[in-house]
């Protein structure tokens, strides 16, 4: 029998910075809602980071799909990535630029892996 993925963290940041000497990554100004002084709101970058486990061996897709209706979200993310063992840590670092909220409200989040949902989740704007 095979586990799903397991997200362990996911994190809504301003940026990653990864030491080249040691691989360490820094978290850098974590935020879970948006305010807008009017909308749409354009949000120059951000960073949807996250730490996944129990990812078998070989290549994967990761989607991140987004929106207001739960029911007709629109694809943010659509990569693949690679496990070397179920036993990793897999550190994903997802930048977005640009992301336009037309009106506020709690925009639901999905995450799937290999087509699999792992979290569903929201992020709140507001004026």
């Amino acid at each position: 029998m095979q586990a799903k993925p397991q997200l362990l963290v996911w994190l809504t940041c301003d940026g990653v910075h990864i030491d080249p000497g040691t691989g360490k990554h820094t978290i850098l100004g974590v935020f879970s809602n948006i305010k807008g002084r009017s909308f749409p709101v354009v949000h120059p970058y951000m960073v949807w980071f996250m730490t996944l486990t129990d990812v078998p061996t070989g290549k994967h897709r990761i989607k991140i799909s987004m929106g207001l209706d739960p029911t007709r979200m629109g694809e943010l993310i659509h990569r693949e990535f690679e496990s070397q063992s179920p036993l990793h840590r897999i550190n994903l670092i997802n930048e977005l630029r640009n992301l336009t909220f037309q009106q506020p409200g709690d925009y639901s989040i999905l995450i799937e892996v290999d087509d699999e949902p792992i979290l569903a989740t929201s992020m709140t704007v507001t004026l």
